[in-house]
């Protein structure tokens, strides 16, 4: 494949991809980036709402050209501009300690609220006020697993397209709608007006997950909002929910981390859907 053609980490095209790692320049370009070969298959795949590819330039190393081929040329093939880079300039521009030798520039990928609500979601994770950004793209990862219909962060959570929100998502982050930066009381009200039931997730909830399962109440329509993993939902965020609901803990632990009790919240919902749908 030859010598690299980007071998120096002040080459202007590294240095325009090396500043998406702060926000203010990932929200003045809307672009963002994503690492190693699952988040970039995944990103080649997508597409936004436009049509448009959302992966916009590749930067790869010899090695992992040659190993991921099927990567590159599928991101030659979408219109992506890319790049064969020497490992030194790759290691400057990655956000992790071992570099997996791809790395790919995508344009921010959120959807408008509206667009979501119009359809008719049936399971939404709501992070309010989810501040780190390993637990975001976790429970974003937990909503795709489960089926979810969109993920909505609202505008006192942390930024989605943080390199660590990323990285947790694992490739999620393509695959369902994501709403980012609205208030969350605007968030409730618009679903609740498409008919979706809004349960907030709280260790001291005055509501057992059990006790919902049993009596059939969550087959419907399901909005679950989560909040900061410290502290929790505050008063006027639960107060605006149909329903505050506990994970029950059986053992002897003290609580849950927030990625957990959301998997199980967003499972529990998937299935009394399911079950609802087979009767």
């Amino acid at each position: 494949m030859g010598t690299p053609e980007l071998i120096s980490p002040r080459s202007p095209r590294v240095t325009a991809a090396r500043r998406l790692a702060k926000r203010a320049f990932r929200g003045k370009e809307r672009r963002f980036i994503a690492e190693g070969p699952q988040a970039v298959r995944e990103a080649v795949a997508h597409r936004g709402e436009d049509g448009e590819p959302t992966l916009t330039e590749l930067f790869t190393t010899v090695e992992a050209a040659e190993r991921y081929a099927d990567i590159v040329d599928a991101a030659r093939a979408t219109g992506a501009r890319v790049h064969h880079a020497a490992d030194a300039v790759l290691a400057d521009v990655s956000q992790t300690v071992t570099p997996q030798g791809l790395l790919g520039v995508c344009r921010f990928l959120d959807s408008p609220f509206e667009s979501v609500l119009r359809a008719r979601p049936r399971l939404v994770a709501v992070l309010a006020h989810v501040r780190d950004p390993g637990n975001a793209g976790t429970v974003l990862r937990c909503a795709d697993a489960a089926g979810a219909d969109a993920v909505v962060l609202t505008d006192a959570s942390v930024d989605l397209y943080n390199p660590k929100s990323v990285r947790a998502s694992a490739g999620s982050l393509f695959h369902l709608p994501v709403v980012v930066g609205i208030p969350v009381e605007q968030a409730v009200r618009g679903l609740r007006d498409e008919g979706v039931r809004v349960l907030a997730a709280d260790g001291a909830g005055e509501r057992d997950l059990d006790d919902e399962l049993d009596a059939d109440t969550m087959g419907g329509p399901t909005a679950w909002i989560f909040g900061n993993e410290a502290w929790g939902l505050p008063a006027e965020t639960r107060a605006l929910a149909d329903a505050v609901v506990r994970v029950p803990i059986h053992g002897k632990a003290e609580s849950l981390n927030l990625a957990t009790a959301a998997a199980v919240c967003l499972y529990a919902s998937a299935r009394a859907q399911r079950v609802l749908r087979a009767c």
